[in-house]
């Protein structure tokens, strides 16, 4: 029997199974990253940003449509990470403000519905390109509204909706030359026609999976807990989990020697495994070995690195102030709100230290290889004791959730400084004035961020062509704000001709800070060969502990 009408049973049952295939495909969304870094993560986002609406979507008992619309936007708007989350997060709020009030759906709510989607994101982006998962999206909602014309049942609707989405995504690469250059579709685009298609079978009972069981344990079931490690006397100093979702062969043999070479960098070794992934936990002094390790089996996710002699250092004075705090904290009134305050995402320990010596309140931990979600920057904001809170994403993946979280606050002034990059975000910091107002210091921020070039290098996890540029695994890249500038065997000469490309006659100030991966004497060295080649330079270098990255290069 043709569906005419959908009830909130069948509208549950179909997110939840689309959620369900977004999540099932997203480490193959993630190969469509452009850039051959290993850091390509849009599948990664979605599926994080669709699966917290479906844990409480899944979680619901016999729900209205007006329950279901509540929880599906709310979760995936808390839970949106990076710019395709967010995106995602918008086209559902617009979907379901459209559909909340109904009692049923038909194919003309549905058509409606995608519309108010559309125009919803559209408006969540600054400057909406076409070529991405917003023309994909349209596309979806123009056929829809055209299929729902003809009064169609929801099964002729849905095929001949997705074709055409089909159709759309696979012209991304004529719209997008950076798209065609690479060889591949847009990933963000990639992500809506999974979920899409997963609802489509859910809605007329096709691939019947425990959709519902799925979404609230979507999470793999190992965990490693580094509670009881004793860190009194540390010899390999950073603590450092990943989970790999597999790709390549890997069984008994294989898993022994990765082990063998993860003793060989740390020690505290533990990997558990199952069918699809691998959860490692080790402590090193070189955590991007452990990555560029486990990058040979598949893409990594959950990275965390944290510095255990500061975090003992740090627990040895706890310890010995928790009585006295926790007597002073029953007795002390709360403080007063400040003016100003500030929250700035971050990466690595030399980082994290600047940012925190410039005045940064609270630090979130994440950036290119784990993208904040709204709930994160919120719950940062929350942290900060101030009236007006500026936030500094410090990476353009992480601009949207941050302009999301500070639409959700009500009860304090948030302002998104749009920095792209952690130099950018450091630029910001020094543009500060505490004299100024809030709205001054907004102009000053962004104009001292302008003034900042800046760069980094990597190694590249795939051959590739792209920027007119033969790419080779193993490469060193020297990335910029405008794209790939270097790629060479020599992270000297990779440096040194991403600087060339990011200099001119008015630059003064070249700031350098290397990597985890990178020991001060090499750095050091690299200093001194940029020295010669900018003598009228005022050089700067800075022990940043960020992983992936050998060194972030800013010229001012």
């Amino acid at each position: 029997m043709a569906i005419e009408k959908i009830d909130a049973g069948l509208l549950q049952k179909a997110f939840l199974a689309g959620a369900y295939n977004l999540e099932r495909n997203k480490d193959y969304i993630n190969e469509l990253n452009v850039f051959p870094v290993p850091d390509g993560d849009t599948g990664s986002n979605m599926s994080l940003t669709i699966m917290a609406a479906a844990k409480e979507v899944g979680a619901l008992s016999n729900p209205t449509i007006e329950e279901l619309s509540k929880t599906i936007s709310s979760g995936s708007l808390r839970g949106a990470r990076g710019n395709s989350g967010v995106i995602l997060s918008q086209l559902l709020r617009g979907f379901c403000r459209e559909i909340k009030d109904k009692k049923e759906i038909t194919t003309e709510v549905l058509a409606d519905g995608f519309v108010r989607g559309i125009e919803t994101a559209y408006k969540a982006v600054m400057k909406p390109k076409e070529g991405t998962i917003l023309t994909v999206a349209k596309g979806v909602a123009e056929k829809a509204v055209e299929m729902a014309d003809k009064n169609v049942s929801f099964e002729e609707l849905g095929e001949v909706v997705l074709a055409y989405g089909d159709e759309v995504l696979a012209k991304t690469p004529d719209m997008l030359p950076v798209l065609k250059e690479a060889g591949v579709v847009d990933s963000g685009g990639q992500g809506l026609m999974e979920f899409l298609k997963g609802a489509y079978n859910g809605l007329i009972g096709k691939e019947i999976v425990d959709v519902k069981a799925t979404a609230t344990s979507a999470a793999p079931k190992v965990s490693v807990s580094s509670e009881d490690i004793d860190t009194s006397h540390i010899t390999f100093g950073y603590c450092t989990e990943f989970i790999i979702l597999l790709e390549k062969e890997y069984n008994m043999d294989i898993e022994m020697k990765f082990k063998e070479y993860l003793t060989s960098i740390g020690d505290s070794l533990v990997v558990v495994s199952d069918d699809e992934i691998v959860k490692v936990h080790v402590h090193t002094n070189h955590p991007g070995l452990a990555f560029e390790k486990g990058l040979e089996f598949g893409q990594l996710t959950n990275m965390k690195v944290d510095n255990m002699r500061e975090e003992h250092r740090e627990k040895v004075i706890m310890e010995q102030d928790r009585a006295k705090a926790a007597e002073v904290e029953t007795t002390k009134p709360a403080e007063p709100p400040k003016e100003y305050g500030f929250v700035a995402v971050s990466v690595g320990e030399g980082l994290d230290q600047i940012f925190t010596e410039l005045g940064v309140d609270h630090i979130i931990q994440g950036g290119q290889t784990m993208n904040p979600s709204t709930d994160d920057v919120l719950s940062a904001i929350e942290k900060v004791n101030a009236k007006n809170v500026y936030v500094l994403p410090n990476n353009k993946n992480i601009v949207l959730a941050a302009n999301q979280a500070a639409s959700i606050e009500k009860e304090k002034n948030v302002i998104v400084i749009p920095s792209k990059t952690i130099p950018q975000g450091i630029g910001a910091m020094i543009g500060f004035e505490d004299s100024m107002s809030v709205e001054d210091n907004e102009a000053s921020m962004i104009e001292a961020m302008g003034a900042v070039k800046s760069g980094q290098v990597t190694y590249a996890v795939r051959d590739t062509s792209i920027d007119g540029k033969e790419i080779k695994t193993g490469d060193y890249m020297g990335i910029d704000d405008q794209g790939i500038k270097a790629v060479g065997t020599d992270i000297t000469e990779v440096v040194k001709e991403l600087i060339k490309e990011m200099s001119d006659e008015d630059s003064e100030l070249l700031s350098v800070y290397y990597g985890s991966d990178v020991t001060e004497e090499d750095a050091e060295a690299l200093v001194a060969v940029l020295e010669e080649e900018y003598p009228d330079y005022e050089i700067e270098l800075h022990p940043g502990n960020q992983p992936i990255y050998y060194y972030i290069v800013s010229v001012e």
